[in-house]
This record gives C-alpha cells, sequence and structure tokens, in this order.
C-alpha cells in the first residue's frame, strides 16, 4: 500500500455518513462519489435537506394537535388538580431549560471545532498555494535569465570575439544548452492555474466560514435569551413575557430544524469527500496536470521514478556544460579580449544563479521533498480538519439543532398551560369577595387604605359665633365609668396614668377650647380636669 495512504485513515463517522443511502428526488438511488457539479448528486444531497424538513412538519403537526386539544378539552379541576399540574408546569419547563442550556453548549463545541477545521483546510491550501507559485517563479525566473540575459552577454561576446571562429563557436554552444534548458523547462507543469483556483477555493470557503459560524453564534444568543425569557415570564407570570417567548420560540424552531437540514446535507457530502479524496482530486486536475504527475503526487513511493527526472537531469547536464565553457573563455580568452572579462564574469554569476535555482526546483519537484512540505503539513494536514474536526463539529452541531428542537417544543406544550393557569388564578381571585377578611387581595387594599370609622361631633354650632347656649349634648354611648376608673386601667396597661383615655362622650364637657375661653361656665369634675390638662 503506498505510504501516503497508510498516513491517512477515514475516521468511522466518515464511513458511517458515506454508507448514508444517497437518493434523488425521484426517490431513485445516485451514485455516492463526491461530485458537486452532478445535477443528480447535488439532487441527493437537497433530498437530505427535504428529510429534515419533514421532521418539521411532523414536529408543528404534533404541536398543533396538541394545542387544539388542549383549547378544546376544558375542564373544572379541583384544588389539587390545580396545584399538581402547576408544579407539572414549572418542572417541565425547568427540564426544557436545561436541556436548551445543554444544547447551546453541544452547539458552541462543535461550532469552534468545525471553525478550526475548516480553517486548518483553508491555512493548508494557502501553504499549497505558496509551493506552487515558488515553483511557477523558480522555472519563469531561470527561463527569463536564459532567453534574455544571456542572449544579452552573448551577443556582446559575439561581436569581441569576431576575429576568432573557434571561440564563436563555443558561444553557439552556450546558447544551444540555454536553449535546452528552456525546453525542458516549458514540459515541466504550470502550476498557475492550479494556485488560481486554489486562491479562489481559499477564499470563498473562508467568506462562507466567518458568516456560518456568525449566524451559529447569533443562533446561541437567541436560544438563551428566549429561556431567559422564559423564565422571567414564569417566575413574575407575565403574560406579555410568556407571548413573547412563544413566538420566539416558534422561530427558533423553524431555525433549528433548518440548521439541521443544512448540517446533515454538508456531514454527508464532506464524507463522501473524506472517504476518497485522491479520486476528487485526480477527477479535478484531469485536463490541467497530467494524470501521472498527479500520482506521483499523491501516491509517493520509492517504486514510483519522477516524471521529472529526465528534465531535470538535462537541465543539469547542460547548465554543467555552460559553466565548463564559461570557464575556459575565462582562462583562455581574456588575456587576448580584456573587454570580454566583465561579460565573462556576468555569464558566470548567471550560471551560479541558475544552479542554485535549479537545486530548489529539484527540491519542490520531488515527491518526497514535496511530501515532507506539501502532503504532510498541507495535504493531510487539510484532511485531516475537514475530516475529523469538521465533519465532528457537524455532528455536534445536528445534535445542537435536535435538543433545541426538543427543549423549544416543550417550551411551545408548556406556554398555553401555563397562560391557562395564570388565567384561572386571576379568575380565582375575582371570585373572592371583597368583603372577606381572608382575601389576600382585600387584605393588601386595607394595608394601603386604612378604614376610617364615622367621626362622632362632640358638640354642634348653630353658627360659627353662635350662642354657647345652643351646644347639646350628644348621645349617651359609653359607660359612665367614674374618672379614676379610667385612671387605674391606664395605669395598669401603661405603667402611668392617660389622661387622654377618659372618655369625654355622655359627660356634658364642651371642648377644651370653650372651656379655655370661660372656665368659669362649668365646674364639674371633667371640666376641672380639661382646665388642667390644656392650661
Amino acid at each position: 500500500m503506498p505510504a501516503a495512504r497508510v498516513e491517512y485513515i477515514a475516521p468511522w463517522w466518515v464511513v458511517w455518513l458515506h454508507s448514508v443511502p444517497h437518493l434523488g428526488l425521484r426517490l431513485q438511488p445516485v451514485n455516492s462519489t463526491f461530485n458537486p457539479r452532478d445535477e443528480s448528486y447535488q439532487e441527493s444531497l437537497l433530498f437530505l435537506g427535504l428529510v429534515a424538513s419533514v421532521g418539521l412538519a411532523l414536529n408543528l403537526i404534533f404541536l398543533a394537535v396538541y394545542l387544539v386539544c388542549l383549547c378544546c378539552c376544558r375542564r373544572e379541576d379541583g384544588v389539587q388538580t390545580k396545584q399538581r399540574n402547576s408544579c407539572c408546569v414549572t418542572w417541565t419547563a425547568v427540564v426544557a431549560g436545561l436541556i436548551c442550556c445543554a444544547a447551546v453548549g453541544v452547539g458552541f463545541y462543535g461550532n469552534s471545532e468545525t471553525n478550526d477545521g475548516v480553517y486548518q483546510l483553508i491555512y493548508s491550501l494557502d501553504n499549497a498555494n505558496h509551493t506552487f507559485s515558488g515553483i511557477d517563479a523558480l522555472v519563469s525566473g531561470t527561463t527569463q535569465k536564459m532567453q534574455v540575459d544571456l542572449e544579452q552577454h552573448l551577443a556582446r561576446l559575439s561581436e569581441i570575439f569576431m576575429a576568432r571562429g573557434d571561440y564563436i563557436q563555443t558561444l553557439k554552444l552556450m546558447q544551444q544548452m540555454a536553449g535546452s534548458i528552456v525546453a525542458q523547462l516549458s514540459g515541466l507543469p504550470a502550476w498557475r492555474d492550479v494556485t488560481a483556483e486554489l486562491t479562489e477555493v481559499a477564499n470563498q470557503t473562508s467568506y462562507v466560514e466567518y458568516y456560518r459560524w456568525l449566524s451559529y453564534l447569533l443562533l446561541f444568543i437567541m436560544d438563551v435569551v428566549i429561556c431567559l425569557i422564559a423564565c422571567l415570564g414564569l417566575a413574575k407570570r407575565s403574560k406579555c413575557l410568556l407571548a413573547s417567548m412563544l413566538c420566539c420560540g416558534v422561530l427558533t424552531l423553524l431555525l433549528s430544524w433548518a440548521s439541521l437540514a443544512a448540517d446533515t446535507a454538508a456531514a454527508v457530502g464532506t464524507s463522501d469527500f473524506c472517504v476518497a479524496p485522491d479520486t476528487f482530486i485526480l477527477n479535478v486536475t484531469q485536463g490541467r496536470i497530467s494524470t501521472e504527475v498527479t500520482r506521483y503526487y499523491l501516491y509517493c513511493s520509492q517504486s514510483v521514478s519522477s516524471p521529472f527526472q529526465q528534465a531535470l537531469t538535462i537541465f543539469q547536464r547542460s547548465l554543467t556544460t555552460m559553466q565548463i565553457q564559461a570557464a575556459g573563455l575565462l582562462q583562455f580568452a581574456v588575456p587576448l579580449f580584456p573587454t570580454a572579462e566583465k561579460d565573462l564574469l556576468g555569464i558566470q554569476l548567471l550560471l551560479n544563479s541558475s544552479e542554485a535555482s535549479l537545486h530548489q526546483l529539484t527540491a519542490l519537484l520531488d515527491c518526497r521533498g514535496l511530501h515532507k512540505v506539501l502532503w504532510s503539513q498541507d495535504y493531510l494536514d487539510a484532511l485531516t480538519g475537514i475530516c475529523y474536526d469538521g465533519i465532528e463539529g457537524l455532528l455536534y452541531l445536528g445534535l445542537f439543532s435536535l435538543l433545541a428542537a426538543l427543549a423549544f417544543s416543550t417550551m411551545i406544550c408548556v406556554g398555553p398551560r401555563a397562560w391557562k393557569h395564570f388565567a384561572t388564578r386571576d379568575r380565582d381571585y375575582n371570585d373572592i369577595d371583597d368583603d372577606d377578611p381572608f382575601n389576600p387581595q382585600a387584605r393588601r387594599i386595607a394595608a394601603h387604605n386604612p378604614p376610617r370609622g364615622p367621626l362622632h361631633s362632640f358638640c354642634s354650632y348653630s353658627s360659627g359665633l353662635g350662642s354657647q347656649t345652643s351646644l347639646q349634648p350628644p348621645a349617651q354611648t359609653i359607660s359612665n365609668a367614674p374618672v379614676s376608673e379610667y385612671m387605674n386601667q391606664a395605669a395598669l396597661f401603661g405603667g402611668n396614668p392617660r389622661y387622654e383615655n377618659v372618655p369625654l362622650i355622655g359627660r356634658g364637657s364642651p371642648p377644651p377650647t370653650q372651656r379655655l375661653a370661660d372656665p368659669s361656665r362649668n365646674t364639674s369634675p371633667s371640666a376641672k380636669f380639661w382646665d388642667y390638662r390644656y392650661v
């Protein structure tokens, strides 16, 4: 088995997702090989999304049937049954809130795993793009040196060595070697189209991943906020908060099933790629790069010969021949033609830099060198990121969608029962008599508005300045107990005699202000007492 296939092994969840039946919209079987440009394969992924939409439809039908039954089956429950229903509603809401919190936690983990895997893929694509761009830069730079810079030096040396035919033959040989090098370099694969496509794929993937991650983050925040609204609505018995929770809960339920459909289609499609990634790469690069070159990099082994070996060998031999000829001209022609030294040194410097480029190009084109740089760090890391972390995160996001749908379905079922319980409680309060001393609502009103009994006047006046003889004593309603009796009772309970506790009704005493105005009109003991108190 090739070494590359030993290093990468598809995880079990990839194999399990790949085994999911692929059906078209007409329920016909579809090939499960990853081919995103095939319409039938796209329909198979769309069919998986429609399966999730069927789950949404069944969920909504269940909620509708439950709400209809709840509205139609109204019955009068006893006190114990109402308490039991209230407790059931409370604990069901608590369980739904816990499920929602667990779903948000699972979703955060899955979103982070998917984001890490996708950005690992993008990082590997950028590194591979940099490697391919480096190969193209070396090839184009060496070609320019041979076609432009070397030709300029050879043209000037041809004018200098015009009188020596042997030196002209040496220059023509060097020109032939340069042409051979250019021909071998032109036979190497051009990675320009591949790098452009990799750059586009990396940019689109980064763009989509950013908004996918942000959308899930907003969905998590929305779920938490709706849970808080539900808790506040049940705690404060607020119908407004409860209605808001029900509306937002239905919206979140739709979003949860939609995210489940997207996650399912993405997970199955990515698993189809991860089962046989080499096959997809061979199909994509067909027509751009030869199959021999692609297989050489994908299945790098000692038994496979490099398709670039011949071109690089000719490059090396031609370059060595040119260096030998340039060194001979420096040794024998410079003493005769001193003006040729500058161009010969320039050719020698150009050949040395071309040799360095040859070594770099050989290292990059060699599958073992590229296997070390591109495969282990780029290709294998890309597969690990998308097939391990990415698909694992999508599975956790699918679990989040299911738990969120379950939690909000439970909240939607609990909401109308809580609403009914609030209405029943308010109706029970309204049925209690306001004059009932055990009515808690009446006690709250009495605490804010204390009752005031009718005030009995001690005397009546015919006018503000009328005769005092018109004063009539009121009816006797309190026992005519002597003053000392009330004084003793006040001393017994209060410690000191309280004169204000002495009743004035029925004792024939005018108001205190009248006594102060004319104290000689009445000499009864109570009058003396009022004289003592106010004077």
